[in-house]
C-alpha cells in the first residue's frame, strides 16, 4: 500500500475492532492483563473534546496505527496509546501520528508534548526518539502498605508554602525536570505546582509535608488522587497514588513513607503506588525500610512543540 493511501483523522468508535485487533497482545509476554487501549479506546472516543484527540491513521479497510493526545495546562501536552499496526510498519505511520497530535496540541498553545515509556520497552523508546521526542527524565514507583498505625517520628503538616519552598530546591526537581503525576490525567506527568500543591491539601486534605523542630521542612508527598480498579487477579482494589514523594536522607525517606502509609489507610486504601526520581540514593533510601519497589523505572520523553519537528 502505498503511503498516500493512508490517512490521518479523528477516531470514531467504529474504529473499535479493527484497533482491538492490533493492540490486544501488544504486550503479552510482559503483563497478565495486555494492553490497556482495548479496554479504553472507547472511552477515549466518547470523551475527545477541545482538551482531547484521539488520532487513527485509516488504511482505507483497516487502521494502521493509534494516539491520544491530551491537554494537560496551557502549555503541556501528553501523549499515550502511540501504537503501530504490525501490519504497516516502516511506513511512517508512527510519524504521521505524532506530528498530527503535536499540530493539534502547538495550535492550542502547548510549547511541549511529553510521554512515558517502560524502560523495558525498547520498540516504544525507539519509535519516540524517531517521531520527534528526546530523553527528559526517569521515575520509579513505590508501594508502601496502607497501615493505619503507622507513625512518622517527625511532625506532619499540610503547610503548602512550606511544601513548594522545598520542591523549588531539592534534588528531586531537579532530577525529574519539575514532573509530577497530573491529578486529572491518569499515567500522565507535568509540571508540578503551587496551585496543585494547595489543591491536594484543599480538596483532598493530601498533601504530607515532613517537618523537623531542628532542620525544618524534610520531606514532603502528595496525593494525586484514589481510584477502584480492577487487578491481574480479577479483584478490585481501592489505589491511592502519591504524585511525587522527596527527601532528605534515610531517616527522611522512612518518616515520609510512614506519613504516606497512614494517609493511605485513612482514606480506605489497599494498596499504593508512589512516584520518586530514579536515582540510587533515592532508591536505596526506601530498600532500607523494607518498602516494596517497582522493578524497573519508567521514562518521560519530551518534544520541543515550538522546533521544526517536520523538518527532522
Amino acid at each position: 500500500m502505498a503511503q498516500q493511501d493512508l490517512r490521518v483523522r479523528q477516531a470514531e468508535l467504529a474504529d473499535y475492532e479493527d484497533v482491538a485487533a492490533f493492540t490486544r497482545d501488544t504486550w503479552a509476554d510482559r503483563r497478565e492483563s495486555g494492553d490497556y487501549v482495548p479496554r479504553v479506546f472507547e472511552d477515549w472516543v466518547e470523551s475527545d473534546g477541545p482538551r482531547q484527540r484521539t488520532f487513527v491513521v485509516d488504511a482505507g479497510d483497516d487502521i494502521a496505527g493509534l494516539a491520544q493526545f491530551v491537554l494537560l495546562s496551557d502549555h503541556e501536552a501528553w501523549a499515550q496509546g502511540m501504537r503501530a499496526n504490525p501490519d504497516y510498519r516502516g511506513r511512517g505511520v508512527g510519524r504521521r501520528l505524532a506530528h498530527a497530535g503535536f499540530d493539534w496540541a502547538r495550535e492550542r498553545g502547548a510549547t511541549v508534548a511529553r510521554n512515558m515509556v517502560f524502560s523495558w520497552n525498547v520498540m516504544g523508546l525507539g519509535h519516540s526518539r524517531a517521531v520527534g521526542f528526546e530523553p527528559a527524565t526517569e521515575f520509579r514507583w513505590v508501594h508502601p502498605d496502607p497501615d493505619a498505625d503507622a507513625t512518622p517520628g517527625r511532625e506532619v503538616t499540610g503547610d503548602v508554602n512550606a511544601a513548594w519552598r522545598y520542591w523549588q530546591a531539592s534534588t528531586a526537581r531537579d532530577r525529574l525536570r519539575g514532573l509530577a503525576l497530573d491529578t486529572g490525567e491518569s499515567w500522565a506527568l507535568a509540571e508540578l505546582t503551587r496551585d496543585r500543591l494547595a489543591a491536594a491539601r484543599e480538596e483532598r486534605d493530601g498533601l504530607l509535608v515532613l517537618q523537623d523542630e531542628a532542620e525544618g521542612t524534610v520531606g514532603f508527598a502528595f496525593r494525586a488522587r484514589t481510584d477502584d480498579r480492577e487487578g491481574d487477579d480479577g479483584v478490585e482494589r481501592t489505589h491511592a497514588e502519591y504524585g511525587v514523594a522527596a527527601w532528605d536522607g534515610r531517616s527522611a525517606a522512612a518518616d515520609l513513607l510512614a506519613a504516606v502509609s497512614a494517609d493511605a489507610a485513612s482514606v480506605g486504601a489497599d494498596a499504593t503506588r508512589v512516584l520518586i526520581p530514579e536515582a540510587v540514593d533515592a532508591v536505596s533510601d526506601v530498600a532500607v525500610t523494607r518498602t516494596e519497589i517497582g522493578d524497573e523505572p519508567d521514562f518521560v520523553m519530551a518534544a520541543d512543540l515550538t522546533s521544526d519537528y517536520r523538518g527532522r
